[in-house]
């Protein structure tokens, strides 16, 4: 999975070649409202922290510990070698039980020395999936926590560590200086014709999303436009620059915006763009960005590339 994600990130990072970072907007047209910088930074810094803060939790990305995609049929799992789901040694039964997959069911069956819960309650056996599933019932045993997600037609096993290496080990993550002159207003461009547009996964998987439109703002007095997702009521953007793969991430970051108003603007904060999991964790099924989502610029802004202390 490593291997794979570097190569997308090298992938992305040919796209977007790199550029020099001196790159602060000399005009900027369309930036958002003047505010007290001081007080703008503070704001910024406060979103931040309850970044990290979400990172570190028990079910937070850094205690990602495994994805393992199921087979039909039988899948064995525990910590011994030869289990088809190999869990961390030491943290489980060498053979904790059975996980099944047929009729686009997930059953679960557990072997007796593996004590394990099903949402808090011990179980022997229990459905964990089935195609109406919002969300997934979790299996515990001491620091790990797993279920069963479906990306595709592909059904898998996500595993969390509260004492995995990397979020024993976080300090935090470097970003740029806030910097006002990324925070700009935008334009919905409303999608009108019904399109959609095709987002692919790190693992290869991809999907056509609805999208209602792409916003349509100005830096440097050059015109720039994202295709946008609505997740709930916010906005999701996809997007990749030209400081990937050299100061940030190179697959890309993520940035939610507030929905549009009555007409049509929304303010795009570049300094909340942030690191999608994939740049923690190998086990995360992450988007990436559309190829009409990368930007010909460099955007200095946001978190910058995370580097892993062990």
């Amino acid at each position: 999975m490593l291997k794979h994600l570097l190569t997308i990130a090298a992938l992305v990072t040919g796209l977007v070649t790199i550029s020099s970072c001196n790159n602060t907007p000399e005009t900027t047209a369309t930036t958002a409202t003047a505010e007290d910088p001081v007080a703008y930074k503070a704001t910024i810094d406060t979103w931040h922290q309850e970044r990290l803060k979400n990172l570190q939790k028990e079910d937070g990305w850094l205690a990602l510990a495994g994805l393992f995609w199921l087979e039909p049929g039988e899948n064995t799992f525990g910590s011994a070698p030869d289990n088809d789901l190999v869990f961390p040694d030491g943290k489980i039964a060498a053979r904790a039980g059975t996980f099944v997959l047929a009729d686009n069911k997930v059953r679960v069956k557990l072997n007796d020395e593996a004590a394990v819960l099903l949402d808090g309650k011990p179980v022997k056996e229990a459905i964990v999936f089935e195609s109406d599933t919002a969300e997934a019932p979790k299996l515990n045993h001491g620091p790990l926590t797993w279920f069963v997600i479906k990306r595709g037609d592909k059904y898998g096993v996500r595993l969390l560590d509260t004492e995995s290496d990397i979020r024993k080990n976080f300090t935090g993550i470097d970003r740029y200086e806030v910097d006002p002159n990324y925070k700009v207003q935008a334009k919905l461009e409303p999608n009108t014709t019904g399109r959609t547009i095709a987002i692919t996964n790190i693992v290869g998987q991809t999907s056509q999303e609805e999208t209602p439109g792409a916003l349509v703002f100005t830096i440097n007095g050059k015109q720039h436009k994202l295709d946008a997702l609505k997740e709930g009521d916010e906005l999701f953007l996809i997007f990749a620059d030209k400081t990937n793969g050299h100061e940030t991430y190179g697959a890309g970051r993520y940035l939610y915006t507030d929905l549009p108003d009555a007409n049509g603007n929304v303010t795009i904060d570049f300094n909340k763009a942030y690191n999608p999991p994939c740049a923690f964790v190998t086990y995360a099924t992450c988007p990436l960005p559309p190829k009409q989502n990368f930007l010909q610029i460099p955007i200095p802004a946001g978190e910058k590339t995370f580097e892993a202390n062990h």
